[in-house]
């Protein structure tokens, strides 16, 4: 009996990752979510955040998803996010340049829209900064 998985993890540009895993951990709407092969099925929304994928060979690997939803199947794992970013890619001075921009927006208070928007852009801002300082603790 196989103990691993087939995870795809893709966006709208390109396929990101596709390969086997023991085990995947996610950030989903209701809680972050620890996914083991043969898991039951779930489709849930996910939070701007961390994807991260132990590979059947032993290796980890770190992703940014800003978004999206995932699907569980017993043999399988789909992320669709809206963007994916290797972790070990990301802009540590484009994030923070975001998270100023977002906090500067919701400081002027302008409309509604722009108050719903800046809200959304701070928590990708700041989900992109949570995934460089994870990364930066594990020494990758």
């Amino acid at each position: 009996m196989s103990m691993t998985v087939h995870v795809d993890i893709v966006s709208a540009e390109a396929e990101i990752f596709s390969g086997t895993a023991t085990m995947v951990h996610a950030s989903g709407e209701m809680g972050d979510l620890g996914i083991l092969p043969r898991h039951a099925p779930l489709l849930t929304k996910l939070k701007p955040g961390e994807v991260r994928v132990e590979r059947s060979d032993g290796e980890e690997e770190f992703y940014y998803v800003s978004g999206g939803m995932l699907e569980i199947q017993p043999h399988c794992i789909t992320v669709l996010a809206d963007t994916a970013i290797r972790a070990k890619d990301l802009d540590e001075a484009a994030a923070k340049q975001a998270k100023e921009q977002a906090e500067q927006a919701l400081r002027d208070k302008q409309g509604e829209i722009d108050l719903a928007q800046a809200e959304r852009e701070l928590a990708e801002a700041m989900a992109q900064l949570q995934a460089i300082q994870k990364l930066r603790k594990r020494g990758r």
